[in-house]
């Protein structure tokens, strides 16, 4: 059974930093696109950041030079790093891994940036 699971949400003031992790079981984690996703109250789920097998990132416009998407295959792990943080940035945050037709979530982790 896969399971992804994040960690590190929480609440910080405007300016500050937070890091994510998402663990992963059940699966071969170095074949997989990982990728971090974000869903604020009533708005869509957006792609904040993405990372291939080969370590190849693509970030949304909103977050580049801000957050740092980073992967450890050793530790089935895959990581945020946010900085500079901004009240927009307030969402919950969702893991997400995918291979061909495999596409799995974790259950999402709260992030709120006070101002």
């Amino acid at each position: 059974q896969v399971q992804l699971v994040e960690s590190g949400g929480g609440l910080v003031q405007a300016g500050g930093s937070l890091r994510l992790s998402c663990t992963a079981s059940g699966l071969i984690f170095s074949l997989y696109t990982l990728r971090w996703y974000r869903q604020a109250p009533g708005k869509q789920r957006d792609l904040v950041a993405t990372i291939n097998t080969g370590s190849s990132t693509v970030y949304a416009d909103s977050v580049k030079g801000r957050f740092t998407i980073s992967r450890d295959n050793g530790k089935n792990t895959v990581y945020l790093q946010m900085n500079n943080m901004k009240p927009e940035d307030t969402a919950v945050y969702y893991c997400n891994a995918f291979y061909y037709n495999s596409n799995y979530w974790g259950q999402g982790t709260q992030v709120t940036v006070s101002s």
